[in-house]
């Protein structure tokens, strides 16, 4: 620092300091102020509120009766059997054997359709298919997607119409028809 700079601080520190004198000699609106404050009367504080205690609860149903099981045994009939075995014996089932194709990894729900190719030369309408990780798939009839072994069956423009083999909650399979539209462009 410069001889020069040293005296222009210390000039305006001496000024500064002028200025906190003059104001602290002058101090009599201050004190008016504090005696007026001390005068006033004081608040008063509400008490706290009374809190109930707390009674905690133990649940002691866990010896009890499980609500979902039936009070008596359950059986069938020899007619009731034979009904659910024919129900359940419609030769419908999946072929387990097949190759799967990569879109039957993910549930049906997790694929969007998002367009369609046409193929000119032997005139196939391609469906493009997005998976969860975003990348792209085409497919048309006779391929495979969704987790229940679920086959196109027809597709345009906007759709794709697959059957889906599911289990019939009695041992056997059945049949089930499920769209998946062209999903809405953002």
């Amino acid at each position: 620092m410069t001889h020069h700079s040293r005296i222009i601080i210390l000039s305006l520190l001496l000024s500064l300091l002028t200025g906190c004198v003059e104001w602290v000699e002058d101090d009599s609106d201050l004190k008016e102020f504090v005696t007026a404050v001390q005068a006033k009367p004081a608040g008063s504080i509400k008490p706290l509120p009374e809190f109930k205690p707390y009674h905690s609860f133990v649940y002691k149903g866990a010896s009890m009766r499980e609500p979902f099981v039936p009070l008596i045994p359950f059986s069938v009939s020899a007619d009731e059997d034979e009904e659910v075995n024919a129900q359940s014996d419609n030769g419908i089932k999946p072929d387990e054997v097949r190759a799967k194709d990569y879109l039957e990894s993910f549930a049906v729900d997790q694929l969007d359709m998002v367009g369609t190719i046409n193929q000119k030369a032997d005139n196939t309408l391609w469906a493009l298919i997005r998976d969860p990780n975003s990348e792209i798939h085409r497919v048309t009839i006779g391929n495979h997607m969704g987790l229940n072994f679920g086959e196109i069956v027809s597709l345009d423009e906007r759709k794709i119409e697959l059957v889906e083999i599911v289990t019939n909650g009695r041992g056997g399979w059945m049949k089930r028809s499920r769209n998946l539209a062209l999903a809405e462009q953002e």
